[in-house]
């Protein structure tokens, strides 16, 4: 096999929002999977990830897959609609059709996609039981359409009830931390069939970050996302892709 070259598209959950390094900077669950091929597969891969945060499932597709695709990938990741799925009037088939528009694309274009359900945050949130049903709906409707295409690779999160438990988030509730990150990368391996490292599928549990509850959460984390949608804002507004073209991944040293 020749030189892979994975292309990552979506919102936050593929930007890798929650998983923050010291530096400030955002890893996340497809960073991972790029190391973490190189290393399994003892070959550098080429990478870019061209997800940003807060952004609906169709201008994901619309801003994201063609210029991925110009990048002449070996592997494009997508998944979205958890933004979607939080506003009330979001169709399920509007978020299903997206997945069949990028399947279409990268059938055209002889590129292996990997298609991708989110993680579960519902039982974090307000509003949980909600979240969890359109969530489930849909989770299935996409698993669905995909099934009778058994060559698409998948990584279906959602259902995965231990990653949907407390230790795996963030303090918004709303995004993986780095044991979430770590988790989906290891399921993400394991797919496109290369060996993660055992440990990643339950890192140790996190320090308590002291992360604010009650009203303190909602004034932090709630408030902000309501005002966001009032003023038709977006958290990812002039942001750029962290990977807009490719960056070679290599293998980590094995020890001695």
């Amino acid at each position: 096999m020749g030189t892979v070259r994975f292309v990552a598209i979506g919102d936050s959950f593929t930007e890798g929002v929650g998983d923050e390094l010291p530096d400030g900077r955002v890893r996340g669950w497809a960073d991972l999977v790029a190391e973490g091929w190189a290393t399994s597969s003892g070959e550098t891969v080429e990478y870019a990830n061209l997800a940003i945060r807060g952004r609906l499932i169709w201008p994901i597709v619309e801003q994201q897959l063609e210029p991925a695709l110009a990048l002449k990938p070996t592997h494009l990741s997508f998944n979205g609609g958890g933004n979607d799925m939080l506003r009330p009037r979001t169709s399920i088939s509007h978020v299903v059709d997206a997945f069949e528009r990028v399947l279409q694309r990268c059938d055209e274009e002889g590129v292996q996609l990997i298609a991708l359900s989110g993680a579960n945050p519902s039982g974090q949130l307000p509003m949980s039981r909600l979240i969890q049903r359109r969530g489930d709906i849909l989770s299935a409707a996409v698993a669905q359409r995909l099934a009778p295409r058994p060559d698409v690779i998948t990584a279906w999160n959602w259902p995965d009830r231990e990653l949907a438990t407390p230790p795996y988030w963030s303090d918004d509730r709303l995004h993986m931390n780095a044991r979430g990150h770590h988790r989906v990368a290891a399921r993400v391996l394991t797919a496109v069939g290369q060996d993660p490292a055992t440990a990643w599928w339950s890192l140790p549990d996190l320090p308590d970050t002291g992360a604010p509850r009650g009203l303190s959460y909602y004034r932090e984390h709630v408030g902000p996302w309501i005002k966001r949608r009032l003023t038709g804002t977006s958290s990812g507004d002039g942001r750029e892709p962290k990977y807009g073209q490719w960056t070679p991944i290599e293998p980590a040293p094995t020890a001695p």
